[in-house]
């Protein structure tokens, strides 16, 4: 009988209580017990030298295991976790690394975590990431957004977020009570007069800088080209195209709005201003290559001016005040263009086709009009 289909102990010392006898056929008594030679002979080495204490089962860890962190490492793997329950292996091992202290690798960190009894993967992730075009420089275009609404003990709250295509600095993150023009300009003032303006900005077509794709010239857009920004508004449906500052809606909702919920925009605004500096100064970014949006991030050179500065246009541009509808007169025709322009200057240009020409508001191209189509 084996010994494997028996009491382990009782049938190893009963082995080796007969494989220890003078004259022992040990060979044959390995068949016997239906285990090998190498095993049998092991067995009796260690009863020889331990006694029965020698045929107790041995964990098959070394004795000795390099790869065996040290408690304080492992201390500070959990307890950096717990301070951050959304960040994996790879942050954490960085975060480490950049504190001068133990550096385990990502995968060490896992194992931590798992042993310690860490749910991974609870926190977002696991969605196929964009291919996404990355500006070249900081501020050569800003995202923008909201993070949709957010319950509140008193109210809702509407995080307006807006993030730089190429650093992915967090520019802004507000606690906005509604989705208003003037809610969004002031945060925006606040941003543009610490970092200066971008050279774009990105939006999507909802209020208040689109109309659901029907009209993507509002107040709040024309205010921005006349601060000096250009604007370009998603595809409707394309959700992909702000795809840098959605994906930092699914960190934002992770790290920072998984909690209890504010007591109101105060306690909001500080906890989202918190969350905010550890994304952009602690928390590595995976498509900087491990850095911190801060390391990659550097403020724009053209400074926010608090008032309108006036803008000339080309010799050569036919130029018209729009009127209340949006209309206006150019070379005997009636002109439509969106009513946000109303009491603005609009310079119309040429184009290559005979009678086709371009209206632009400043630095921006905003529609294209035939005149062969409209009726004197």
């Amino acid at each position: 009988m084996a010994i494997r289909e028996r009491s382990a102990m009782s049938q190893k010392l009963e082995f080796v209580t007969l494989a220890s006898r003078e004259g022992a056929n040990v060979r044959a008594l390995c068949a016997r017990y239906g285990i090998g030679r190498t095993l049998g002979y092991k067995l009796l080495g260690r009863y020889q030298e331990h006694g029965i204490a020698g045929l107790e089962e041995r964990s098959r860890r070394p004795l000795h295991s390099p790869a065996q962190c040290a408690a304080k490492t492992e201390a500070a793997v959990v307890a950096l976790r717990q301070k951050h329950p959304a960040w994996g292996g790879r942050k954490i091992a960085k975060v480490l690394e950049r504190g001068g202290g133990a550096a385990p690798a990502p995968s060490t960190v896992t194992g931590i975590l798992r042993r310690n009894g860490v749910e991974l993967g609870r926190h977002g992730g696991g969605a196929k990431a964009f291919i996404r075009f990355e500006h070249e420089a900081p501020n050569d275009l800003w995202q923008m957004d909201f993070k949709g609404h957010v319950a509140m003990r008193a109210g809702r709250l509407h995080p307006l977020t807006v993030l730089d295509d190429h650093s992915r600095f967090s520019i802004l993150i507000g606690a906005c009570g509604d989705e208003r023009t003037g809610t969004v300009k002031s945060h925006l003032v606040k941003a543009f007069r610490r970092y200066g303006l971008p050279a774009r900005m990105a939006v999507d077509n909802g209020a208040p800088w689109g109309d659901c794709g029907h009209n993507p010239y509002t107040l709040f857009t024309v205010w921005l080209i006349e601060t000096g920004v250009a604007v370009s508004h998603s595809r409707p449906y394309h959700p992909q195209t702000l795809g840098k500052d959605e994906r930092f809606h699914r960190s934002l909702k992770a790290e920072a709005l998984s909690g209890p919920p504010f007591a109101g925009l105060a306690q909001a605004q500080a906890g989202l201003d918190r969350w905010r500096d550890v994304y952009n100064h602690e928390r590595p970014h995976e498509a900087l290559a491990m850095a911190t949006p801060l390391e990659r991030y550097r403020v724009s050179q053209c400074c926010y001016s608090e008032t309108v500065t006036p803008f000339d246009y080309a010799p050569d541009d036919i130029v018209r005040r729009v009127q209340q509808k949006g209309e206006t007169a150019v070379l005997g025709r009636t002109v439509k263009l969106p009513k946000a322009f109303h009491g603005k200057q609009v310079a119309f240009r040429p184009t290559q086709t005979d009678g086709v020409y371009d209206a632009y508001f400043r630095h921006q191209k905003i529609q294209t009009i035939d005149l062969n189509a409209i009726q004197r």
